[in-house]
């Protein structure tokens, strides 16, 4: 109980600091620290149960798009603010602090395997946000689509 407790709240403080260096207006920290909590909390859970960590981040990085664009509804502020806060605890930065290291200390074999982890976590982290993004586009245009009524011959 205590380790997700700790994930909750760092990973909250993380995306909503992020979201004041991201210069957010005040009233969207709380949502933008609750988009990146939800997000990590998804990454830990699935990862803390065996799965792969892409696919982990691909499941948390559209969770993170989906509650984005809720809040960018709710408090009728665009989406980006909540994305960028929201995949912040995502982002595979310290695995590239290792994969570069690694290049400089000519620990070659590591870094290529620490580089093209980081580069699928990224990808997946796209991916999501896509994956979203096309729903989202997809529900919507079922909504504004008039419905074609059939005239029936005789």
């Amino acid at each position: 109980m205590l380790p997700i407790l700790e994930q909750l709240i760092t990973s909250f403080i993380a995306s909503a600091a992020f979201g004041i260096i991201f210069n957010t207006q005040k009233e969207s920290l709380l949502p933008c620290g609750v988009v990146g909590m939800a997000g990590w909390v998804i990454y830990f859970l699935m990862t803390e149960s065996d799965f792969d960590s892409v696919g982990a981040t691909l499941a948390a990085s559209f969770v993170v798009a989906v509650i984005s664009q809720l809040f960018a509804k709710m408090y009728k502020t665009p989406i980006i603010i909540f994305i960028v806060a929201g995949i912040i605890p995502l982002v595979p930065g310290g695995m590239a602090y290792d994969a570069m290291r690694n290049f400089v200390e000519n620990n070659y074999n590591l870094a290529v395997s620490l580089a093209a982890k980081a580069f699928l976590l990224s990808g997946a982290i796209a991916l999501g946000l896509i994956f979203s993004e096309v729903i989202n586009q997809v529900i919507r245009k079922t909504k504004e689509t008039p419905k074609i009524k059939m005239k029936r011959t005789p």
